[in-house]
């Protein structure tokens, strides 16, 4: 299991340890230093393409909301020409009204 240099504190006091246990407690630090780069750049890889779909599906949204907005606008023009006597309020309190 690796730890953080802020999470570890020493129990007891330091004893002197041979090289051989340095030179494992070192290479013991590095592979866990390693594995934490990697885990970060899986997480960063998730992420990125969580928000590149996210990203898309706005972009999808968008044009959805554009072609509604265009629509409406055309109905509400074809509305107001058959009944030219509506006002843009009562053309719209009308339709509200009398919705299918």
């Amino acid at each position: 299991m690796c730890m953080s240099t802020t999470e570890w504190i020493p129990s007891r006091p330091r004893i002197k340890k041979s090289k051989v246990q340095v030179h494992r407690l070192i290479s013991r630090r590095k592979r866990c230093e390693e594995q934490v780069e990697k885990d970060m750049e899986l997480k960063n890889l998730k992420l990125y393409l969580e928000n590149k779909n996210i990203m898309e599906e706005n972009e999808k949204l968008r044009k959805k909301a554009s072609l509604l907005h265009q629509e409406n606008l055309a109905l509400m023009s074809e509305f107001q020409t058959k009944f030219p006597h509506f006002n843009r309020c009562s053309t719209t309190l009308f339709l509200v009204l009398h919705r299918k």
